[in-house]
């Protein structure tokens, strides 16, 4: 039985991509090491962008309707910045209902 050889250009390939380790998940934006500006041109630039707004919180932030679901309506949000302690980044997406008193 005869092994076949692996072509010198694959083998460097496998090893590059095996040194070059995991690969790490990107971090979101955190509004506290950003200015009002950048956190408000992240939203408007990106449609629709997931925001750390402090240790362990974060939320999805939108500039249109058009990036919630159909049956969601938006809500006016307000993040700590930076340079700003209620600074307007755009909407989030929401579900009214009759028991949430946002729907009224």
């Amino acid at each position: 039985m005869q092994l076949s050889r692996v072509p010198p250009l694959a083998a460097a390939l496998l090893l590059a991509t095996l040194a070059a380790g995991p690969v790490e998940a990107q971090a979101r934006p955190d509004t506290l090491a950003l200015s009002c500006q950048e956190a408000a041109g992240l939203v408007t630039r990106s449609g629709a962008i997931v925001l750390g707004t402090g240790p362990n919180i974060y939320d999805r932030y939108v500039s249109q309707i058009r990036y919630c679901s159909g049956a969601e309506q938006l809500k006016a949000e307000w993040v700590k910045t930076r340079d700003n302690p209620q600074c307007f980044v755009g909407y989030t997406c929401y579900v009214p209902s009759r028991d949430n008193g946002l729907g009224r």
